[in-house]
């Protein structure tokens, strides 16, 4: 897809601009920086403990530390108590923890409509779209790709189904009253899953997907590398390839305060590292839990840490932070979009994924975020968002032999080649007074902030692979090219205003 095709497809939307609420945008606005700057929030005894907080304390009580992975799948999806489940407070806006992109701006879902109505025209072959959706928020995104299709007669009888996986009921609630109204006037059915794997693949329809802000929520096992093992290849069938390899021990949590932890006076100053090679766990505040190394490694941290030929580079006393659900989730994106029916000879959709992280693993990213600020991440349990760097390049490991992966480009990057200038002149230029004007402009301003939004997230394409070569439309935006039109709208990327 190229920038004029893409401009193309742009002034065919109508020049109307959705008013979104005025909202304080500031928990999600840096990434590094706002980890660098910690509001601690700090839990005393005194204190009474959360309900999901008690529930965890009595779980390491009985069956000793538990995992990273535990913890947050606990903090976040409890039944009744985790953070995403529980209908008693908003989690995303200005009275909830967070913001996201498509809440601050119509132009980001616009723009990603543009993205997979352009697969589906090069690639589609004709055939019947069904959207679907990670973790949906409060349906915004999706509401701004369907405004979209409805545009374009063409996409619109084509689509018929949009299916969203969310566990929450409060969620789904949102969701409905946010989606049902246009799903209505073209006829589209709506779809609720609990996960992914109950989509089922089907190759006579184009499958679109969006996955915004889902997999940095996914739990992760927190891993260290340990002394290397020697191993004898003729005894030992495990590793038959090697004679060394990494150990790996699996970092847990145990409850209590760290015994060995010392007094720091002002702690916060510190800054958390990002990199892999930091051994330094996010410290924590609470006094009710603490982190230990397992004793040795255990069959779960061992497998993990010998699943990507990556990690076996890193030196010993590296941490690194790996999410199996990511994995299994990637494989099965991956075989939504292959067309294995047609022997490679076409694909079976496209999708999206925008998140934080990069083309590599993390060792100390795991955060929270309550009332817009980053708090440590064992800071009353249930009550906070908690989120963690998203690896792409485990993203494409899982994928690989079943999608064409492309990216990951900054979000400011993707929005600028798929047309912000243009999509903005024309909202503007329908702005019925200079304040809503100013409005639209600081908005796209926010999503490609150099600072925050624009470079602390990253946008990766999928496309179901083929055995025919995509061209460099189908590639668009991902591409190195130095076309003079691509200079052109690279000069256009400093700014969404003129």
């Amino acid at each position: 897809m190229t920038w004029a095709r893409s401009r193309s497809l742009l002034n065919t939307l109508r020049p109307h601009a959705f008013a979104r609420s005025r909202r304080c945008w500031k928990g999600h606005a840096t990434s590094l920086q706002s980890i660098c700057d910690w509001k601690r929030c700090y839990a005393t005894y005194a204190e009474p403990p959360t309900e999901v907080e008690k529930i965890l304390l009595d779980t390491i009580k009985a069956t000793g530390p538990i995992t990273f992975a535990t913890y947050m799948q606990m903090c976040l999806s409890h039944p009744s108590a985790g953070y995403y489940m529980k209908a008693s407070k908003p989690v995303i806006g200005s009275e909830g923890d967070f913001i996201t992109s498509p809440e601050i701006s119509q132009v980001f879902g616009e723009l990603l409509a543009v993205w997979l109505l352009s697969q589906w025209m090069y690639a589609g072959s004709g055939r019947e779209v069904r959207l679907l959706e990670l973790g949906p928020g409060r349906g915004t995104l999706m509401r701004d790709v369907l405004r979209v299709f409805s545009q374009f007669p063409a996409a619109r009888s084509a689509t018929k189904e949009i299916h969203l996986v969310e566990t929450s009921p409060k969620m789904r609630s949102a969701q409905e009253a946010k989606l049902s109204p246009l799903a209505e006037r073209h006829s589209w059915r709506l779809h609720w899953h609990d996960a992914l794997d109950q989509i089922k693949c089907d190759n006579s329809k184009f499958t679109l997907v969006l996955a915004h802000e889902f997999f940095d929520a996914l739990p992760f096992h927190l891993l260290q590398v340990c002394v290397p093992i020697e191993t004898d290849c003729s005894t030992n069938d495990a590793y038959p390839h090697q004679k060394t390899h990494h150990g790996w021990q699996e970092v847990l949590i145990a409850s209590g305060p760290d015994p060995a932890a010392p007094t720091v006076l002002n702690s916060g100053t510190e800054s958390p590292s990002l990199d892999v090679l930091s051994s330094n766990p996010p410290a924590s505040t609470s006094g009710r839990f603490h982190q230990v190394l397992s004793p040795a490694p255990t069959p779960s941290s061992t497998l993990l840490g010998l699943s990507s030929t990556r990690f076996q580079k890193l030196p010993v006393g590296s941490r690194i932070e790996v999410s199996p659900a990511s994995f299994k989730i990637a494989r099965q994106l991956g075989e939504l979009l292959y067309d294995a029916e047609s022997n490679g000879s076409r694909s079976a959709g496209s999708a999206l994924i925008v998140d934080y992280g990069g083309e590599k693993a993390y060792g100390n990213s795991f955060r929270a975020f309550k009332d817009h600020n980053i708090v440590d991440p064992f800071c009353r349990p249930g009550e906070c968002d908690l989120t963690v760097n998203v690896d792409f390049a485990w993203l494409k490991e899982a994928s690989g032999d079943l999608a064409t992966h492309h990216g990951p480009i900054s979000q400011a990057v993707f929005l600028h080649r798929m047309g912000l200038q243009a999509r903005l002149d024309a909202l503007t230029a329908a702005a019925k007074d200079e304040e809503r004007k100013k409005a639209i402009e600081q908005a796209a301003k926010r999503l490609v902030d150099p600072t925050g939004m624009g470079t602390q997230y990253q946008v990766m394409g999928m496309t179901g692979k083929r055995k025919a070569a995509l061209t460099d439309e189908e590639r668009w935006p991902f591409i190195e090219t130095t076309d003079s039109s691509v200079q052109n709208t690279r000069a256009g990327e400093q700014s969404p205003s003129h």
